[in-house]
């Protein structure tokens, strides 16, 4: 009977080859199915009666052992001493279930995903900026510099496309479709969809990518300058993750915004002034990427708050 350790190692290969997933997310479920055999060799009462390190097989899953897992979890710090949040605990168990899945697809007798549970979450809160506090944070950037267009056209383009950070930072030049505005992104999953720029946020691209000597455009199109990254940083790199998180926060803050702004704050505010504005959740939920509706509805909440503040200013005050 082949061991744990075999058998993951076969799991995240299927995840990669056969199901298509990310490299991302075969990395994040190898941390996490690390850190559950790990917890079962160091607390599994084989391994605790022979002291020593030992195989483990799919029999060593079970529910008591499962149930201790999530104690452990729930109890494991951060680099900051703080609790996992409940979000990122579900994600470990996740992981889990998935490879349980896997399990029982291959015949291999072991614990049943559906008896391992996740935690229930309360209803997700989400931070969104009014259309006045985003030309606030777009007011702070210095485009007579080339690095405060570079800010000011990544700004732009969170909020007109509501983008994921890690959508944009993988954007290269000839991704962008001047003459149609708009941007063919490879998503979550792999999948393909289509977001739209606005003149605006085009306007300002345009004039970071003359500025940083690319040709003239050529029949509104620009010259194609293959994997060429679209966002740059002063040393020639493409910008990183954490580089779009520092520069939205430094504009945020120097705009006197007291919420906490990052770029997905940028993309709840699109979808929430989409919502608003009248759009219908179908298309936002396609406009976001999301595979299910029930993502996108988290911002029901915040839109139906919005109608009742309305509803509260404007209602009958004639009397």
């Amino acid at each position: 009977m082949k061991s744990l350790s075999e058998l993951k190692r076969e799991f995240l290969e299927y995840c990669e080859l056969d199901k298509g997933q990310s490299l991302l997310t075969v990395q994040n479920y190898e941390r996490y199915l690390d850190r559950f055999l790990n917890f079962l060799t160091d607390s599994g009462p084989r391994a605790q009666a022979s002291g020593l390190l030992v195989n483990l097989f799919p029999s060593d899953i079970n529910q008591e052992s499962v149930r201790n897992y999530r104690l452990y979890v729930n109890r494991l710090r951060d680099e900051q001493g703080s609790e996992l949040k409940k979000n990122t605990q579900n994600y470990h168990i996740l992981a889990l279930r998935a490879f349980l899945r896997y399990l029982a697809w291959r015949g291999i007798q072991t614990l049943s995903p559906e008896k391992v549970t996740v935690s229930k979450l309360g209803d997700r809160e989400i931070t969104f900026l009014e259309s006045s506090e985003v030309r606030e944070i777009l007011d702070k950037p210095d485009t007579s510099e080339l690095s405060g267009l570079r800010d000011k056209a990544i700004i732009e383009l969170l909020f007109s496309t509501g983008l994921r950070v890690s959508e944009l930072v993988s954007l290269d030049v000839d991704d962008i479709n001047f003459e149609r505005k708009e941007i063919s992104v490879l998503g979550k999953g792999k999948k393909i969809r289509l977001v739209f720029i606005s003149d605006s946020a085009a306007e300002w691209l345009d004039q970071y990518i003359k500025n940083r000597g690319f040709d003239k455009h050529q029949e509104g199109s620009l010259s194609k300058r293959v994997n060429d990254p679209l966002f740059l940083s002063k040393n020639g790199t493409r910008l990183t993750v954490r580089s779009i998180e520092r520069i939205v926060k430094k504009y945020s803050l120097r705009a006197g915004i007291t919420k906490k702004v990052s770029p997905h704050t940028l993309r709840h505010s699109f979808a929430t002034d989409l919502l608003i504005a009248g759009a219908d959740i179908r298309s936002v939920q396609s406009m976001l990427g999301h595979s299910s509706i029930t993502t996108t509805q988290i911002y029901t909440h915040v839109t139906d708050q919005h109608l009742k503040e309305v509803y509260e200013k404007y209602h009958d005050k004639n009397k």
